[in-house]
């Protein structure tokens, strides 16, 4: 079956691109749900115009009570409340709605797209017959920022070349072709439902199954991120639930227990890694008095502390203590 939709090992289905299904996953935020849907209908409505393919907008509402019904509603969405809590569920539920279209395209419920967006991530999966094609993400920071956040390179993600191959990507502005998918059995792990980690772990078996990532430089969103979100605490432990994240995926990737096993030591060889360079970096900038190597360092050995940590089994249960306070 797979074969004869991706016809080699790289996900390629080179028919053009049919229903289009732009997804949004929310919990307790209308003003920037609002913000995100405002954007997207534009370029929805002008797909549709253009009569390329049918277009439409899916919001998942992660609250039980509801509380993006109004906004969805407002800016014509499919709206659904998705019951059980976290994000990878969340996700599970747009793939078995959005069970009729070709494709289905990822966003967070505080992105804005720019313009073009649309039409530039769906063009360059016509082009490649990529699995999965992923997006530019930029953080617009705040006027009054902490020199400590912008010295550290949070938020600063990876310079990569347009149409570049990827071994794995966020879900935050992620275009997956559905009938690729489904012959690849791919879901969302709800594992990571509520630590983070449910796309690192979809794509990477994506990748794993023979389907391909490429980039689209030129399909930009901007995030909007809460502005007390760009703290030194807040930063240090995304970056840590990272590592965990990271390793926790890493582990359950493994398979077989041998393989667990050389897994285990790979991680907390790159986890002791971090934490040790990053100690050296850290001092080194505080001889030298330069605060990026010290923001960097602080950073680097967080990391790696997050993949120590989850080696041993603990899981940084960061969306739930998110869903608790909200609370």
């Amino acid at each position: 079956m797979l074969g004869s939709l991706t016809g080699r090992r790289t996900g390629r289905h080179m028919t053009g691109v049919g229903p289009v299904t732009v997804a949004l996953a929310t919990f307790k935020r209308p003003g920037p749900l609002a913000n995100a849907l405002n954007a997207i209908r534009s370029q929805v409505d002008e797909a549709n115009r253009a009569g390329t393919a049918s277009h439409e907008i899916l919001v998942i509402d992660n609250d039980p009570r509801a509380t993006g019904r109004d906004v969805a509603e407002k800016y014509g969405a499919r709206y659904f409340v998705e019951s059980t809590p976290g994000i990878a569920a969340a996700r599970n539920r747009a793939l078995d709605e959005a069970a009729t279209s070709d494709v289905l395209i990822f966003l967070d419920d505080d992105e804005v797209v720019q313009p073009g967006w649309l039409d530039t991530i769906t063009q360059r999966q016509r082009e490649t017959g990529a699995a999965a094609v992923a997006g530019k993400v930029v953080t617009v920071f705040p006027a009054q920022l902490e020199p400590w956040i912008r010295d550290s390179g949070a938020f600063i993600r990876p310079v990569r070349v347009d149409g570049q191959p990827m071994n794995e990507a966020a879900t935050n502005n992620l275009l997956l072709h559905l009938p690729t998918i489904r012959a690849l059995g791919l879901r969302f792990d709800e594992r990571f439902g509520l630590t983070g980690g449910s796309d690192s772990m979809f794509t990477r078996q994506l990748t794993a199954r023979g389907g391909e990532i490429r980039w689209a430089e030129a399909a930009v969103v901007v995030e909007q991120e809460e502005e007390n979100r760009f703290t030194k605490k807040w930063v240090l432990m995304r970056t840590f639930r990272f590592g965990n994240t990271s390793a926790r995926v890493d582990l359950a990737l493994a398979g077989s227990p041998r393989r667990r096993l050389i897994a285990r030591a790979r991680v907390v060889s790159r986890g002791a890694g971090r934490v040790f360079y990053g100690c050296a970096r850290w001092i080194a900038g505080v001889v030298t008095r330069n605060s990026s190597h010290r923001a960097k360092g602080h950073r680097m050995v967080y990391r790696g502390l997050g993949m120590l940590a989850g080696v041993a089994g603990y899981a940084h249960n960061e969306y739930g203590r998110r869903r608790r306070a909200s609370s």
